[in-house]
């Protein structure tokens, strides 16, 4: 008897630990910002790992484990004011809608810029300061902050960077 509850036990344990591992509890957006963006985006979620399809789902929990694929914080702009890159979907597949946009924490509110709609279910992430050159070879980003990456895997990745004045984006994979 001890045997089959111990056993019991075990189970639930490693279904509460998939359910972190699939980042359920990781795609939180900061207290206020959903009711703004649901204005702004009607219909409109957050990418979370359970969007992902299979391949996608095994390659993004190799790179960044539990982690949520469609918000992070970063420090786009360089003025340490709260920002985070959030991917938001919307729609059914195989006609699913995505944009990414940057929310910066301001005095006066949330500032949401987009930075790009595409189809499908993208993901995420920062990287550091850096140059970042295009898969063509014919555009370079020298980023004195970090930037912004979001990835179809399999199909693209697009860095963005802020540069003072604007947004740049360069395709380093296509």
């Amino acid at each position: 008897m001890l045997l089959k509850w111990l056993i019991a036990l075990l189970l639930c344990f490693a279904a509460a630990t998939e359910s972190l591992a699939a980042g359920t509890g990781a795609c939180l957006l900061p207290q206020g910002l959903d009711n703004d963006l649901a204005k702004r985006f009607p219909g409109a979620q957050v990418v979370r790992f359970a969007d992902l399809g299979a391949y996608e789902k095994k390659l993004y929990k190799k790179d960044f484990g539990s982690r949520c694929p469609g918000v992070v914080k970063v420090n786009f702009y360089g003025d340490g004011k709260p920002t985070w890159a959030v991917v938001l979907i919307s729609g059914e597949n195989p006609k699913r809608k995505a944009e990414v946009i940057v929310v910066r924490k301001l005095d006066s509110g949330w500032d949401i810029r987009s930075l790009e709609a595409t189809d499908g279910e993208p993901v995420v992430w920062r990287e550091g300061p850096g140059k970042y050159e295009d898969v063509y070879g014919q555009k370079t980003i020298q980023a004195t902050r970090p930037v912004v990456l979001l990835s179809d895997y399999g199909s693209y990745t697009i860095v963005y960077a802020w540069n003072d004045k604007e947004v740049e984006k360069v395709w380093l994979s296509d």
